[in-house]
């Protein structure tokens, strides 16, 4: 039997606590993937199981057509589980009302950005999705595409002008530093070349707040499916599996109306680089090197990489001694607490995250996560030898003759054949765009 509105649910199960059909949509969500539905759809649920009303989300796939076929057949809904230590905790969301697919009903996309009860298209398209050269402008040529994301803001937001509407809060969640401000000067790129006529409108109606999202959601597997079965008594196709730590930190800086999302925990503040730039380079930072060091070492899971005694002090330096003199910490920020933190929710035996997926899209991730850091020691003169290790470990596996799932795939294997392969990708003009040199 597939999970439906009339599945009856065990009673240790939670559920909304809103009538769902009574909440009209104010969100349009481009990328809606594991992440987003083990996050910001959650805080949502969240808020309107505390009283809010009308935020509902539309989710776009600007892709493949999986989790609409996933979530269409269930109404939206899917569930959640967060494990860790104490066990796993089930729960039902019904914030998602209806999933699309861009290609296949790419005027239904615009209308739902167009139409006047949304205030919010929030993002998760990942890195390369924001479709950017290697020195961080924007490939004018791929923006026009067929599952550009700037394709479909723009006609809605034109739509909305041209109706006398106010425009939107865009709010990337990606793992971009400054993803508010990126965002920002792409979409005012785009619009520079293909709609003049709506930049300044847009520069007047819309803001662009910066995030920092922070969950570990690893790909669901048929066994996850097979275990949320047992337990709901139903199969859910678009069940996740994430830990029980959540956080979300919003730039406080919207164009209308908005979900009371501390009411769950979110954090609104006037400035979020710090927390975005420890998410980054400490996080997400370390995840990378454990991806790459990990596979090298015969590891398949992010557990299994920082439970091996020659990785995990590796992964602390590179935290501690490495990446957190670099921040700026906010007043009441414990980097050295965090760090503690990470190396618990790495060690988590209850997610088998995989290192493979966390080594996908490499050129696009690198940039933010380790040469940041890189570059602001070689100002002082210092050297980083777990960051070495860890662009060394990349290096390597971009020459194993692995898959390598990445945007650039083919530029970079061709870079890395020869001996001066650093020089090619890091160096004065090299594929990777830096102020790091090697």
């Amino acid at each position: 039997m597939r999970l439906s509105p009339d599945t009856p649910l065990p009673a240790a199960v939670q559920r909304p606590a809103y009538d769902r059909h009574a909440q009209a949509t104010g969100i349009v969500h481009l990328g809606i993937g594991a992440f987003h539905r083990a996050h910001q759809a959650v805080y949502t649920d969240d808020a309107m199981n505390a009283g809010d009303r009308d935020w509902g989300i539309i989710g776009v796939s600007l892709r493949a057509p999986d989790v609409a076929a996933q979530l269409g057949p269930q109404d939206g809904l899917y569930t959640v589980s967060a494990r860790g230590a104490a066990g796993t905790r089930l729960r039902l969301i019904g914030a998602v009302r209806k999933p699309l697919v861009a290609a296949e009903h790419p005027q239904a996309v615009i209308d739902a950005i167009a139409a006047p009860a949304t205030h919010i298209v929030s993002l998760t398209v990942t890195e390369k999705g924001y479709l950017r050269r290697p020195d961080g402008s924007l490939d004018l040529a791929a923006a026009v595409g067929a599952a550009s994301l700037y394709r479909f803001v723009a006609a809605g937001l034109a739509a909305r002008k041209a109706a006398g509407l106010g425009g939107l809060t865009l709010l990337s969640c990606d793992n971009l530093a400054g993803n508010g401000a990126v965002l920002r000067r792409l979409m005012r790129e785009y619009l520079a070349a293909y709609h003049p006529g709506l930049a300044s409108w847009f520069d007047g109606e819309c803001t662009c707040p910066a995030t920092m999202v922070d969950r570990i959601v690893p790909a669901t597997t048929d066994a996850d499916r097979a275990a949320v079965e047992t337990a709901l008594g139903a199969r859910d196709e678009g069940a996740v599996v994430t830990e029980s730590f959540s956080q979300w930190v919003i730039e406080d800086d919207f164009a209308g109306a908005r979900p009371r999302w501390e009411k769950a925990g979110a954090e609104l503040v006037a400035d979020v680089a710090p927390y975005e730039t420890a998410k980054l380079r400490l996080l997400n930072g370390a995840h990378s090197a454990l991806a790459y060091i990990g596979l090298g070492r015969g590891h398949i899971f992010v557990h299994q990489a920082i439970a091996d005694p020659d990785i995990r002090p590796v992964i602390e330096r590179l935290m501690r001694e490495e990446a957190a003199p670099t921040i700026a910490a906010a007043p009441g920020q414990d980097l050295s607490a965090y760090a503690d933190a990470l190396l618990d929710r790495f060690a988590n035996p209850a997610l088998d995250h995989r290192l493979a997926q966390i080594a996908m899209d490499g050129s696009q991730k690198i940039p933010q996560r380790w040469l940041e850091t890189l570059a602001w020691h070689q100002q002082r003169g210092v050297h980083c030898p777990s960051l070495a290790a860890a662009v060394a470990a990349w290096v390597a596996f971009l020459r194993s003759g692995e898959p390598v799932d990445d945007p650039l795939a083919d530029r970079l294997r061709a870079a890395v054949a020869g001996p001066d392969a650093m020089a090619r990708l890091f160096g004065e003009g090299g594929l990777i765009a830096s102020d790091w040199r090697p």
